[in-house]
């Protein structure tokens, strides 16, 4: 959650972005978005710059200055203007301007995908990528490995999912490579689809079954959980023999589980006391 000085100055770069961007195509704004991720990489790498560009004692010109010095001619006047009225604001601390950085990018992967209308199969292609992962122990292990280079596991990712996913998807994935607002690989990428989601108006509920179930099954829990949250809500389905029957459901913090391996947990609980 951003402080609220935080916030006002990522919404004054948020509300330029999306004034100047207003007519560029959907291809273009993916582009700027590449180049904001550039510039968060480069924030994340040196320490100094991010203490000089949060440094309240230069004023917000000065600081957009230093950055300008930086940039100018190497990014499209867009991104660099966008990025000027981001450093410019005021910022409770240096790791808030690199994670505001971030999180713009993503706004701006999000809005392109919006404009291609791939929103809906982003959300879809950033879960199922999750599943094929947390299926795949030494795949897992590879990419959620922060001590190997970055470069080389979003090579890995590139070549799984050049020719099978959306743009957007691929970029996404490469930002929870790089550790999104601080998290692990796999909370990464949990919270990009929810950002997916929450750019649809949607809420995202994580379901666990011991089977597939049907649509008929799938649209009454949706209805059912849209009725709870006052929004149309996005499921997410995970298959686990495991749980023998009945459903676990996330929203959130909350989690509703009526699954029979949990029951007879809290039976076997009940019976040790």
């Amino acid at each position: 959650m951003m402080a609220a000085v935080n916030r006002e100055a990522y919404a004054a770069a948020a509300e330029k972005l999306t004034a100047d961007s207003a007519s560029v195509t959907a291809a273009q704004l993916a582009t700027i978005a590449d180049e904001i991720l550039a510039v968060a990489r480069l924030l994340r790498g040196e320490p100094g710059l991010r203490r000089a560009l949060t440094d309240p004692s230069r004023s917000g010109d000065e600081r957009a200055a230093l950055l300008r010095s930086l940039i100018v001619g190497k990014l499209s006047v867009i991104t660099v203007d966008t990025l000027g009225v981001l450093v410019s604001g005021r910022w409770s601390r240096p790791s808030d301007l690199l994670d505001a950085t971030e999180r713009l990018a993503v706004d701006t992967v999000l809005a392109a995908a919006d404009r291609d209308g791939k929103l809906a199969e982003v959300e879809d292609e950033l879960f199922r990528f999750g599943q094929v992962v947390s299926g795949n122990g030494g795949l897992s292990v590879t990419l959620s490995d922060s001590g190997a280079p970055v470069e080389r596991r979003a090579k890995l990712v590139e070549d799984l999912l050049k020719g099978k996913s959306e743009t957007a998807t691929v970029q996404l994935v490469k930002v929870a490579l790089e550790g999104f607002g601080g998290r692990n690989f796999d909370a990464a990428l949990s919270k990009l689809v929810e950002l997916t989601a929450e750019k649809r108006d949607r809420e995202v509920a994580y379901v666990t079954s011991a089977r597939l179930l049907d649509d008929a099954e799938e649209q009454r829990l949706a209805a059912k959980l849209s009725g709870i949250y006052g929004r149309q809500v996005s499921l997410k389905v995970e298959v686990k023999p495991s749980v023998l029957g009945g459903l676990s459901v996330r929203v959130g913090s909350d989690l509703y589980d009526g699954t029979i391996l949990r029951r007879l947990q809290q039976a076997r609980q009940a019976i040790a006391n």
